[in-house]
């Protein structure tokens, strides 16, 4: 930011960085074009930004972002009650939620395991999981993990945890291999080999 520029428009730009995917010039541009709003719509922006940690907590059932406790996922009877799928963060199961197929319940794991980053079981919901299967309720575990080296290292984990504790819950985890519309030639030998060994009977 050159040095002549407003103290206030410094601290905003420097704020705006620091969220996910802005870098100083992007930052910059949100600013300006943030300066270009009606007064009572920055002021109200501004307002949600304030009330927002005091009008979000965590849904006590799956740990998800909510106005209400438990979530609506959670509060939603019709839902299909002995099936969880457990997923690493909040935003895949809005993603898994908005495609309408999925019916059962959800948690957050709140990341994966990362041992180069020091991120132990200690710094995830292994607790709420344990507690969450400990009820009796789910029937089956689905692993919606991705297919990094961390999300692999993590159902490798779980796998044995929930086997050793809970052995009459099924554990399962997402189909992995070739995407619709590929062509086996333009594969990664990475996929290819998970093809192979998770491939489906016909």
């Amino acid at each position: 930011m050159h040095k002549r520029a407003p103290e206030p428009l410094k601290v905003l730009v420097e704020q705006l960085a620091r969220l996910p995917g802005l870098g100083p010039k992007s930052a910059l541009r949100a600013a300006m074009a943030l300066l270009k709003w009606p007064e009572s719509e920055t002021q109200r922006f501004g307002l949600s930004i304030h009330n927002l940690r005091d009008n979000l907590h965590l849904c006590s059932r799956c740990g998800g972002l909510c106005s209400v406790d438990p979530c609506v996922i959670c509060a939603d009877a019709v839902r299909v009650r002995d099936i969880l799928c457990l997923v690493a963060e909040w935003d895949s199961m809005l993603t898994l939620d908005e495609g309408g197929f999925y019916r059962g319940q959800y948690m957050i794991l709140g990341g994966l395991l990362e041992p180069l980053e020091h991120r132990g079981s200690e710094h995830l919901e292994i607790d709420r999981l344990v507690r969450r299967l400990a009820e009796g309720e789910v029937a089956e575990l689905v692993l919606a993990l991705g297919a990094t080296l961390e999300a692999e290292n993590t159902v490798s984990f779980l796998r044995r945890l929930i086997g050793g504790r809970f052995p009459h819950v099924r554990v399962s985890r997402l189909a992995q291999g070739i995407p619709l519309g590929a062509e086996v030639k333009y594969m990664d030998r990475e996929t290819l080999r998970q093809s192979l060994q998770y491939r489906q009977e016909l």
